[in-house]
């Protein structure tokens, strides 16, 4: 039996994790890693307390046909990245990697070209992670410095995430 990377291996732990997702349009698993133990994971999902996107049968983004990467304010969901960020330690997250992998709801696919939306890379680059791995195919990933979110900065050209 050959051996997967240690990328693949976390992803698909991140992949695992993504089954938790209650959007009606996509999910999201992140898993992030530090000296080869998982510090967090986090899944798109409703605030505590708040019925998600599931139970009410309506996600208001594609009630709305708002295209990806627009108008996230308007999600009810916290996202994978928020969601494990907020589960773990700043110390631990130190030079740390975030894995991310998402799937359409309406398609088996994988999200192509995945990429934290803004809020999610100002929470990134303040936790003091070093990468982002996210999954394009079952075997094929993007690896992304978080020093390269510092160096271009979205913000000033509203280019858009996800």
């Amino acid at each position: 039996m050959e051996r997967i990377s240690k990328e693949n291996y976390y992803l698909d732990i991140a992949e695992t994790v993504l089954k938790r997702g209650t959007c009606l349009r996509r999910n999201f698993g992140a898993v992030i890693v530090n000296n080869d133990q998982i510090i967090s994971s986090g899944y798109t999902g409703a605030p505590r307390g708040r019925k998600n996107c599931m139970d009410l049968n309506l996600c208001v983004r594609k009630k709305f046909d708002i295209p990806r990467g627009e108008r996230y304010e308007l999600c009810r969901s916290v996202h994978a990245e928020a969601n494990a960020i907020i589960h773990a330690s700043r110390e631990k997250m130190l030079g740390g990697t975030l894995y991310l992998v998402g799937k359409e709801m309406d398609n088996p696919g994988y999200v192509q070209n995945a990429s934290p939306c803004s809020m999610c890379k100002r929470l990134i680059i303040n936790s003091g992670l070093k990468y982002i791995v996210a999954r394009n195919t079952k075997n094929e990933f993007k690896t992304t410095e978080v020093k390269d979110l510092i160096k271009n900065d979205e913000s000033l050209e509203l280019i858009k995430g996800y």
